[in-house]
Order: C-alpha cells, then sequence, then structure tokens
C-alpha cells in the first residue's frame, strides 16, 4: 500500500509541474512573440496626439481605454459591493430569492461578450438612444461584469470569520458600523482582485463594444462621442490587413498597461492586506 500511495503521489506531482510548466511556457511564448512583433513598431509617429490615416496613432485608443474602464467600473463597483453586502449581512441565510440571485450571476458571468454587446446596441444605443458612444459602451461593460464584482465581493465577505462580527456587535457596534469597519476592511483583497479580474476582461474587451462604442479613432471629449479602445484599435489594425505590423505594437502597449494595472492594484490589495 505504502508503495502504491507513493507511486501515486510521484505520478501526480509530475502531472502538476508538467502542467505548470506547459502553462508557464505557453504564457512566456505569446508574451516574447509580441513583444518581438510589436516592439521595432513602437515609433513615435504611432503615439501621435491626433490619428490619421498615416500614423494611426493609438493615442486616442489609449484615452478612450482610460475613459470607458473608470467610467464602467464606476458604475459596476459600488452596485456589485453593496449587492454583495445585501447578500452575505442583511438578507437571511438561507432564503431561496437569494440562491436564486446567486445562480443568475454565476450564469451571466458565462454568457459570452458578444451577447452582452447585442443587448447594448438593442437597449443603449436603440431604446434610450445613446448611439454608438462611450456612455453606451461603458454601461455594456458594467453590465457584463457586475456579476464577476458581486460573486468575488461576496465570496471575499463570506470569507471574514463569523466571530469579528459578533465581536463587535458584543462592543455594541451596529451592523452598519460593523460592515464598514470591520467586514469590508478585512474582504478588501478579495474585492480587490475581482476588480482586477474585472478591469482585464473590460482592457481585453472587443465585441461588446463595437457593437456600442463604435470604432472612431478619436479623443473623445463628451460620454455621448463614440471612441475606440486598445483591443478595438489593435483588432481594427489587423482586420484592415494595411498596418499589421503597427496591431503588434499596439498589443505591446496593451499587455503593458494590462501589467500595470495588474501590480497597482495587487499593491492596493497588500496595502489593504497589511492594515488589517
Amino acid at each position: 500500500m505504502k508503495r502504491k500511495r507513493k507511486s501515486s503521489e510521484i505520478i501526480l506531482a509530475a502531472l502538476t509541474w508538467t502542467a505548470a510548466a506547459a502553462t508557464i511556457g505557453i504564457l512566456l511564448y505569446l508574451v516574447v512573440f509580441i513583444l518581438i512583433k510589436g516592439i521595432p513598431y513602437l515609433t513615435p509617429s504611432l503615439f501621435s496626439f491626433t490619428y490619421t490615416s498615416d500614423n494611426v496613432s493609438l493615442t486616442p485608443a489609449l484615452v478612450s481605454t482610460v475613459v470607458i474602464t473608470a467610467l464602467s467600473l464606476v458604475i459596476a463597483v459600488p452596485l456589485g459591493i453593496f449587492a454583495a453586502i445585501y447578500l452575505c449581512e442583511y438578507a437571511r441565510r438561507g432564503n431561496r430569492a437569494v440562491a436564486l440571485i446567486r445562480m443568475t450571476c454565476e450564469t451571466l458571468a458565462g454568457i459570452p461578450s458578444i451577447i452582452f454587446g447585442l443587448f447594448g446596441l438593442l437597449f443603449f444605443v436603440g431604446a434610450l438612444g445613446w448611439g454608438f458612444s462611450v456612455l453606451s459602451g461603458a454601461c455594456t461593460l458594467a453590465v457584463m461584469i457586475l456579476p464577476l464584482v458581486m460573486r468575488t465581493a461576496e465570496e471575499a465577505i463570506l470569507a471574514v470569520p463569523d466571530i469579528w462580527r459578533e465581536g463587535a456587535f458584543g462592543l455594541g457596534a451596529g451592523r452598519l458600523r460593523t460592515v464598514f469597519r470591520i467586514v469590508l476592511p478585512a474582504a478588501a483583497p478579495g474585492i480587490l482582485a475581482g476588480i482586477i479580474l474585472a478591469v482585464g476582461r473590460i482592457v481585453g474587451e472587443t465585441a461588446a463594444l463595437l457593437y456600442t462604442a463604435g470604432t472612431v479613432a478619436q479623443i473623445p471629449t463628451t460620454p455621448m462621442q463614440s471612441a475606440r479602445t486598445l483591443s478595438v484599435h489593435m483588432y481594427a489594425l489587423s482586420s484592415e490587413g494595411l498596418h499589421s505590423d503597427q496591431g503588434y505594437a499596439t498589443a505591446v502597449v496593451l499587455l503593458v498597461v494590462v501589467i500595470l494595472i495588474n501590480a497597482l492594484s495587487a499593491g492596493i490589495a497588500r496595502r489593504c492586506g497589511a492594515k488589517k
């Protein structure tokens, strides 16, 4: 029995290391491939303030990415966190409505993004009359990431030990004060992890924005103007076939932006964890 157990442990360890090495290898291959193909074409004209058909500048797309990401988070993060607080702290445990809401969120989290794009096209662009605009794209992305933010925030809040709540109640703190002074600070790293995932999905989204925000390569001055993000800009350059090399360069910038956002969010999460 001991020999069989030891051999099975060796096989499982080998499979685990093989899977980890394969995953890391594929990731490194993709990163190196993008860098090799894109870095030589990171020219100053690619960062011009104004887009033309000659320089195919990515600066308007970069600004639009930041604007749409920030606007989407402003809409989705408070709604998701407050919904998670209600489900975890105020709703009666074992409630069938709560279980239905959780199942619905998990279902929505797995729906392809193009479905959200079609919904945004019908509702925000058509029914509300916002047209192809930054606001339409941001609201569509907010609806898309809301289940993700809500479920990760809920899991982070549920991970906080009940004894902490009981201790706060025993000291005379009310439920609202306990939630904001005890529960949320303890759950902050998990909540921020969900926000990081949401940012990654927003930055890399293309299909939903093609139907809602449009593809106009300009820096939006109002939320009602059309704009394109870096992922849409990269898709447009690649599909046209005239500036594929600049598309790879845009991919490099997109990769750097995602890494910087993740590093910043991870640093904030570590600080929140250190303050607990």
